[in-house]
């Protein structure tokens, strides 16, 4: 099915675009894990508190790997939340450099179409809120963000979430929230994601796009009759003077 950046959209206003990031945006290494590793290069962390840190919740970790993960930010507690700032002006935006922060070209495309249409475009994640805003701003503040909060007393945060692990279920209570403040319709809407836990929130809307999905999501979209699409070439969304979102194109 080919969407131009041209074709009319009907009551495009009344339509929501909702995008996972990690793996459907972004490539590995995921948000968090270029976060983490920044905050262990300036020695902000250390390894050893981190090895400790898992050593001694291994029970947990075995059981619920994954929710344990999600759950526990303990690693981050009293660190100054203005750390995601810093790793912001961190981000190389030379598309040549190592430390530069690329996008799926097709992702990108995807946005850019979505806003032409007048759609209200979200990111709608799993990683932590203030790198997903970091992300946003690429994009010229065009992109609203739902994502998982960190808790935060005198400007430091604390190490637990503020609110839920934006991950499965919990994604489509924010998409409908969404929805229901600013009045469009989930069944005209469209989401984008990459892994099973997308599941949920591609089930929710009438337009699902598995985007480079895992081998579970790809058996879930086969037997729920979604699109697949793999996305594969990178760019990034700056150039070295300002933020410049890249223009919508014709696109798969």
């Amino acid at each position: 099915m080919i969407f131009s950046a041209n074709a009319a959209s009907p009551a495009s206003t009344n339509m929501g675009a909702f995008f996972d990031i990690d793996g459907t945006l972004l490539p590995a290494p995921s948000l968090e894990w270029r976060f983490a590793s920044y905050l262990l290069a300036r020695d902000e962390i250390r390894g050893m508190n981190i090895a400790r840190w898992l050593a001694h919740r291994a029970t947990a970790l075995l059981l619920t790997p994954r929710v344990f993960l999600e759950a526990d930010k303990c690693y981050l507690a009293n660190l100054r939340e203005s750390f995601a700032a810093d790793w912001e002006s961190s981000l190389a935006i030379d598309s040549h450099a190592a430390d530069s922060l690329l996008f799926f070209t097709a992702g990108i495309e995807r946005i850019s179409w979505h806003l032409a249409q007048g759609h209200r475009v979200f990111f709608i994640s799993g990683t932590l809120a203030p790198l997903a805003r970091v992300i946003a701003k690429h994009f010229r503040g065009a992109v609203g963000v739902c994502a998982t909060e960190l808790e935060v007393r005198d400007e430091r945060w604390t190490g637990k979430l503020a609110g839920e692990h934006l991950s499965g279920v919990a994604k489509v209570r924010a998409i409908r929230s969404l929805a229901w403040k600013h009045d469009f319709s989930l069944a005209c809407s469209y989401a984008y994601g990459n892994d099973v836990t997308d599941g949920p929130m591609l089930n929710v809307v009438g337009h699902a796009v598995a985007v480079n999905p895992s081998k579970h999501l790809a058996c879930l979209a086969e037997d729920r009759g979604w699109q697949v699409r793999k996305w594969a070439g990178l760019q990034a969304t700056r150039d070295k003077n300002s933020a410049r979102l890249i223009p919508a194109k014709e696109t798969r």
